[in-house]
Order: structure tokens, then sequence, then C-alpha cells
């Protein structure tokens, strides 16, 4: 199936961008690598008169790594992401995540910014985003602000991104000693969306327990969903045996999946229980090691 007709726009610069925001208001759609757009076109489950195009805009392709963290940027492509060394020692959880997306044509082509913008359920990078406690830099004509990436996914395809802005910017900050995350997910097939995905990111204190903790769900509901009441089961907690099946029942009773070609609810509960399981077990070993 073809999309319907559209009228393509290729700026080379933000505020050519914007202006064209401006000018075509609500029937616009920003696209930056269109591995996840595109198909939604092609199948007619979504359309745009005007959709445009920001990749030949200059300076949003850099990873800035310095003493506070990371800054990259939105058009940074997911095989950057999967190789970049730096990110791979200091965020192992995105790297986790990059390695497993599709295939690599698409990662070839496929942006961080798209896949957190798009605000598919099903994407990896969000949840790790969320654990990792990003920020999102939001640009338009005129200013910017930021997002907190916990309060950023609203829904199904619904983000906090509002009309006239772009997403310029990921933000993360440096993660301190004993602090390590992970990225787990399963699917059918290579290539595949996840039946479910978890990110982990967890910081010991010198003594050997577990400071803090965060868990984010993927394909486990309608957004991005952060698992709750962690710090009440791990806080001050060595042992990963005496901890494990709480953070189970917890993740479990935190997803909201439903029925699909993927599976069952009760299958999908299943497999989220036993991620979680071995997410936590990654992340308190990576943290250990640091």
């Amino acid at each position: 199936m073809n999309p319907r007709e559209f009228e393509y726009h290729a700026p080379h610069s933000l505020d050519e961008a914007f202006s064209l925001l401006g000018k075509y208001g609500d029937e616009s759609k920003i696209l930056a690598g269109g591995q996840s757009l595109i198909p939604l076109m092609k199948s007619r489950i979504f359309s745009m008169p005007h959709i445009i195009d920001i990749g030949k805009i200059e300076g949003l392709r850099n990873i800035e790594i310095n003493k506070s963290g990371a800054r990259i940027g939105s058009l940074v492509t997911i095989s950057d992401l999967e190789s970049e060394r730096e990110i791979a020692e200091l965020f192992p959880a995105i790297h986790d995540a990059a390695s497993q997306i599709a295939d690599p044509l698409i990662r070839n082509a496929g942006t961080i910014g798209g896949n957190i913008a798009h605000g598919d359920p099903g994407n990896d990078l969000p949840a790790v985003l969320v654990t990792l406690g990003a920020v999102f830099v939001l640009r338009r004509s005129g200013g910017e602000r930021t997002a907190d990436a916990s309060k950023f996914f609203i829904d199904t395809l619904e983000t906090d991104v509002h009309h006239g802005e772009i997403l310029t910017e990921i933000v993360i900050p440096r993660p301190g000693k004993k602090t390590a995350s992970a990225y787990l997910k399963a699917k059918k097939s290579a290539g595949d969306f996840s039946i479910a995905g978890i990110s982990t990111c967890i910081s010991m204190e010198k003594d050997g327990s577990i400071g803090s903790i965060r868990m984010a769900l993927t394909s486990s509901g309608p957004k991005v969903i952060e698992v709750t009441g962690l710090e009440e089961i791990c806080k001050g907690k060595k042992d990963y045996n005496s901890i494990a099946e709480k953070v189970s029942v917890a993740a479990v009773s935190s997803a909201k999946p439903s029925d699909d070609f993927y599976g069952t609810v009760q299958y999908k509960k299943k497999v989220i229980g036993i991620l979680a399981k071995d997410c936590l077990k990654l992340a308190m070993e990576r943290a250990e090691k640091r």
C-alpha cells in the first residue's frame, strides 16, 4: 500500500524548520530517521499533508561526553549509539537496547530522537532513558525548554512535544560510582518488536547494599511504565535472592499489557516477571564491578 498524498519538505536549518511548522501548523509532522513514521504512512494508519524532514539539519548528530554526563543530538543514529564506546561504558543499558533494535539497516537510518518522539510503547530507548533520568531539550522558534523523560510519554504515539517544537538533544547525567544499568527484552524473532522489555538502573552503597533503583517497562502498556514500590523492596539490601521475587511481582503488578499478536496478557506477564529478575541481576552485577 502507498501513503496518501503529501508534500515533502527538507529544511537545512532549525529556523527553516520552525518556519515550516508555523506555516503549516497542525497539518505538518516532523520526520527524523523515518523508520517508525514511514511504515505507518505506507499502511495509511497515519497521514499528514506536510512532512518536514529534519535529516539535513546540521548540529544534531553530535555526541558529547563530559564530567556532567552525555549530550546526544536527536539525529544520532541507533548504529552510532551502538558503536560509541564511552556510551557503552557509562550507560550500558543504551548499548543493550541499541544493539537489539530491529536490524542493521534500520539502526543505520533510525535516530534516537525519532525513537523517542514517536511515542511508540514498543520502542526500546524510552524505557532506558526514563531509568537513566534523562532530560529532553525541545526547541521552538525563539526559545527552548526541557522535559524530564519520566513525564514525557503521555499515551500511545503521544508525547510532551508541543506543536512548533523539535526535540534537538538528549541530556543524560553521568552515573555515580557503583551505578550501572541494563536492558533486556524478549521477542519472537530477530528484528521484531519485543514481547516485553525491561530497563533497570541501580546505585550501590559503599557497603554493597542497594542505594537506589529504577526500572521501566517496554511493550507492557500504552506507554513506558515505570515500576513502582522498588525502593521499599530493595533499599539497603545486598542479596539478589532476597529481593528477586518481590521485584518480579512489582514489575508484573505495574505492567498493563494487552492481548495481541505477540501473546496473551497472561503470557506477557510471565515474560515480564522473568525479565525483571534477569535485568535486576545483570544491573547489580555490573554495579558491583564499578
